[in-house]
């Protein structure tokens, strides 16, 4: 891995940003492209991925592939790809996620398992295909939960279900790989300036609310969201493993209910 103390923290090093195509995702591929990194974003959508791409830091690198993550083959082949071109593997982003509202009355099957398909399976298949190469470089995951993995929220069934697994899922993992030099973090956001908190719920007055429960009294933009995600993934971090940061404006230090990041 590349030596964060360093002027670039990631110079040379590859980095895998899941559910790269927009919000915390594309951010967050900006800021490791910009520190250095050689950055691969995945996606579902190419003309997404594109425009992530032409927006990147001058001078930066980025490849775009379109990849779903809940496809077991796919995204295996993915990251067996990225190493045979780049030769390593540093850092995995696990970002991708949708939200279906619903309660468990509400939500038909196949909402459900839409959700726990990309929020949790994806998360699963794409650290179990990195891991060996993370093992070989001393590199890291860091997985993208939500506040709403850490307590429940209204209405929103099947997301604060997969985000709990998320959590519970990076517990598992800081554990079993730790010791062989692979940490595991995850930050948790709460209500984030993205297309899902856009989509959802999205009227204005439940906004409001959600800002008036968040100390700071506003949403968290993107970037701020990745500003964590490359302090977990940099050598500042060498001995942060298991760690969950709520970057959340201060939602559970008020006890406020959480709500969708």
């Amino acid at each position: 891995m590349a030596d964060g103390r360093a002027a670039g923290r990631f110079t040379g090093a590859i980095v895998i940003v899941t559910g790269g195509g927009s919000g915390i995702g594309a951010a967050t591929a900006h800021r490791f492209a910009a520190e250095g990194a050689t950055v691969v974003i995945t996606g579902r959508t190419q003309e997404k991925l594109d425009k992530v791409v032409a927006d990147a830091p001058a001078g930066s690198t980025m490849v775009a592939r379109v990849a779903d993550t809940s496809d077991e083959q796919g995204v295996s082949q993915l990251i067996a790809d990225v190493v045979a071109e780049h030769g390593r593997l540093d850092t995995l982003v696990n970002n991708a996620a949708v939200a279906e509202p619903g309660t468990v009355e509400d939500l038909d099957s196949d909402a459900w398992r839409r959700v726990m398909a990309t929020d949790v399976d994806g998360v699963f298949f794409a650290s179990r295909a990195a891991l060996p190469h993370l093992r070989e470089v001393g590199g890291s995951i860091v997985n993208v939960g939500s506040v709403s993995g850490l307590g429940g929220d209204w209405s929103m069934a099947a997301y604060n279900a997969a985000k709990g697994a998320v959590t519970n899922l990076t517990n598992a993992m800081a554990l079993d790989h730790g010791g062989q030099g692979v940490r595991v973090n995850a930050v948790h956001p709460s209500l984030t300036v993205t297309e899902m908190s856009e989509g959802p719920r999205s009227d204005d007055d439940t906004m409001a609310a959600f800002r008036q429960r968040i100390p700071i009294g506003r949403a968290a933009e993107p970037a701020e969201v990745a500003d964590v995600i490359a302090f977990l993934a940099s050598h500042d971090a060498r001995f942060v493993n298991g760690a969950h940061i709520p970057v959340d404006g201060g939602l559970g230090a008020s006890n406020g209910q959480p709500n969708m990041g």
